[in-house]
């Protein structure tokens, strides 16, 4: 079992930046690719990106358009989305997401633990 916990959200005017992070529970943390999903109100949740296990290999969804970026700290068991020029569409509870296997993957139901999500807020 892998507990999750992000932090970071808020409320930022557009144009601005936040920094979301994600503790891990687990010591075996370093084996699991990670994943950052969003959802804003009465819509799917969505991916935003993801990291493999090692660091190595990195996706992410058309909309971020270079403004996000994902990374993960092993030695420490944390992952953080660094997230730039924010807009008011950004809106939105964003969740981590673990996988325990090598795939980077884009998909909600690839990922087997969650956290309970941080919501980041906006205006403009």
């Amino acid at each position: 079992q892998v507990q999750l916990v992000e932090s970071g959200g808020g409320l930022v005017q557009a144009g601005g930046s936040l920094r979301l992070s994600c503790a891990a529970s687990r010591r075996t943390f370093k084996r699991y690719a990670m994943g950052w999903f969003r959802q804003a109100p009465g819509k799917e949740r969505e991916f935003v990106a993801a990291i493999r296990w090692s660091g190595d290999i990195t996706r992410y969804a058309n909309f971020t358009e270079g403004r996000f970026t994902i990374s993960k700290d092993n030695i420490n068991n944390m992952t953080y989305l660094q997230m730039d020029k924010l807009k008011p569409e950004d809106t939105a509870v964003y969740y981590c997401a673990a996988d325990d296997t090598s795939l980077v993957a884009t998909s909600v139901k690839q990922y087997d633990y969650w956290g309970q999500g941080t919501q980041v807020t906006v205006s403009s």
